[in-house]
């Protein structure tokens, strides 16, 4: 979008074609009449002020910084702090059904999820059992979209036998981007493969796309189940996850358990965990009660 030349080039523009209507207004009476010298003085005039106005804008240095109609710098977008990555996190108000916050999420760990991925699963795309591989240690370690860049806090909630984490923080932008769209591939790669639990036991992982809410700049969805054994029993492990960008910061919401999938608790967690983050790098305060509940 160009940019209008400030007042004092306009004045300077406005004097050089003062100038040149002078000028030629002396000149007049050379020939062609008074009619033609008008004309003249006022072509020349023109010209004269379009030549001032395109030599001031190629003295004017290009990066200057872009100011509002006030004048006032444009603001940046915020970068997440380690405060700001605490406020954001989720609170048992922002969650309907009875969520109770527990202080050791950071220790969570479902050994379901801990396995060998079969590579003969793979015989015609052997690169897609590292995708898996990483799918099923990313889940264990909560840690899917790679070492944040900046600060980081995370917290989680108890339901029965299932389980909601969500994770905020800082990330690599365009490190960011290719994780999303790693997570995009993952249906058509890992729709469906086997892996080996530390004592030889199989394991039956299936992955498919998970509808994700409208939240954030970008997001992704995954719906993730391990058909195995818990204490000599067969157990069936559900996982929804959730990943949401906004600007270089990210949420990740995974729920789930052994009860069943939690698709529905993810997504009222990701509404309102988006919404946190979103005003803690507008600069504001998440409210305690959030009035946008159903």
């Amino acid at each position: 979008m160009s940019r209008r030349p400030s007042q004092p080039v306009r004045l300077m523009a406005s004097a050089l074609a003062a100038a040149a209507l002078l000028a030629t207004a002396a000149c007049s009476d050379d020939g062609g009449g008074p009619g033609a010298a008008s004309d003249t003085a006022a072509a020349q005039a023109r010209a004269a002020e379009k030549d001032a106005e395109r030599d001031a804008a190629e003295k004017q240095p290009t990066g200057s910084p872009a100011t509002s109609p006030t004048g006032s710098p444009t603001a940046s977008p915020a970068t997440l702090t380690e405060s700001g990555a605490k406020a954001a996190l989720l609170t048992e108000a922002d969650l309907e059904g009875g969520w109770n916050q527990v202080q050791d999420a950071d220790k969570w760990r479902d050994r379901l999820l801990v396995g060998e991925v079969d590579v003969s699963d793979f015989l015609t795309a052997k690169t897609d059992a590292a995708d898996c591989q990483r799918l099923l240690d990313g889940l264990y370690r909560d840690d899917l979209l790679g070492e944040p860049s900046g600060p980081s806090a995370l917290t989680g909630f108890e339901q029965g036998d299932s389980r909601l984490l969500e994770q905020v923080a800082a990330y690599d932008r365009a490190g960011l981007d290719d994780t999303l769209k790693w997570m995009d591939s993952l249906p058509q790669k890992c729709d469906q493969f086997t892996a080996t639990g530390e004592a030889g036991e199989k394991r039956t992982v299936q992955v498919t796309e998970a509808s994700a809410p409208e939240a954030g700049d970008a997001r992704e969805g995954l719906h993730v189940t391990v058909r195995g054994t818990a204490a000599d029993n067969p157990a069936t492990l559900t996982l929804d996850l959730v990943a949401v960008r906004v600007g270089t910061s990210a949420l990740t919401v995974t729920g789930g358990g052994l009860d069943g999938d939690e698709a529905a608790s993810v997504d009222q967690a990701v509404r309102q965990g988006t919404e946190r983050l979103k005003t803690v790098l507008d600069g504001g305060t998440p409210s305690p009660r959030p009035t946008n509940l159903d």
